[in-house]
């Protein structure tokens, strides 16, 4: 019997205000890779409009709505049951008077398989979301599609080893980053993309699983709060070696296959998950 494969992709692209215009270039780049075989595909953090974290304005507010209202998960459930894909799709979510920034797993046949909300929330210059974002509260998710068995964090998630590891325990096959990332508005010098890649290289590595992120690019204007976003979007093996990738600039979308069944293989002749030591690290982590 043949092994299992999963082809995954990740779109790299600009952003702008217009909501319509964003969920039609989206939809494009995701009728582009179909067509190769993409099974899983991953658009960027909040595609919905440009990043507005970059100040703090009430407006915003406004642009949030409830899952199954939303115009961008409306929209791409719709498509996901068009072409018989998997699409975890970003968005602002309002839930009564809270707000978060989630993401909603669309399934094959277009079912919202549940919503995962961001777990850790970052605060500075250029990424002020705890004005506008709760802390999640559905804790880390993992999700058994028809394309196979995913983990979804999404962005400032990607820095912390405890996401990787927490979806990698559940099953996760491969996981999924969506993100927003880019300059540092105090040090237009400093460009954070490799420690980035290096940090989700790591989760590949110490948990053999495949990682995909998804990251815009170009340089947005929020009402004179500037910040231009680095891309260097990738998929890594459950080696860590970068397989795909592109540049700062580019646009398009990436794709892999990956032969699930030789990852779990490999995933348990390494043993990382046979000599974990789940008894001491509750009494050593705070």
């Amino acid at each position: 019997m043949a092994n299992r494969t999963l082809t995954v992709a990740a779109i790299q692209t600009w952003y702008g205000h217009d909501l319509r215009d964003n969920i039609a270039r989206t939809e494009a780049f995701v009728r582009e890779v179909v067509t190769g075989g993409a099974q899983v595909v991953l658009p960027s953090e909040l595609f919905q409009g440009i990043y507005f974290c970059t100040k703090q304005d009430p407006k915003w507010f406004t642009t949030a709505h409830p899952v199954g209202e939303h115009p961008c998960v409306l929209a791409l459930q719709k498509l996901a049951a068009e072409l018989k894909i998997v699409i975890p799709i970003s968005f602002f979510e309002r839930d009564g008077p809270r707000y978060y920034n989630s993401v909603a797993i669309a399934d094959t046949d277009g079912k919202i398989l549940g919503v995962y909300r961001k777990s850790h929330i970052p605060d500075g210059p250029g990424y002020q979301e705890k004005y506008y974002f709760r802390p999640g509260d559905t804790g880390f998710k993992t999700w058994n599609t028809k394309a196979g068995h995913i983990g979804v964090g999404i962005c400032w998630d990607q820095w912390f080893p405890e996401t990787a590891r927490a979806m990698a325990v559940a099953g996760a096959e491969v996981l999924f980053y969506p993100t927003a990332i880019g300059s540092e508005p105090y040090d237009a010098a400093l460009d954070t993309h490799l420690q980035w890649q290096r940090a989700m290289q790591g989760h590949a590595v110490s948990n053999a699983v495949p990682i995909v992120a998804a990251n815009r690019i170009g340089l947005e204007d929020n009402d004179g709060a500037k910040q231009r976003f680095y891309g260097h979007s990738f998929i890594a093996d459950h080696r860590g070696e970068i397989v795909e990738s592109f540049n700062a600039t580019e646009e398009g979308v990436l794709v892999h296959t990956f032969d699930l069944d030789e990852i779990a293989s490999y995933r348990a002749d390494w043993g990382f998950f046979r000599d974990r030591r789940t008894d001491l690290y509750a009494k050593s982590i705070i």
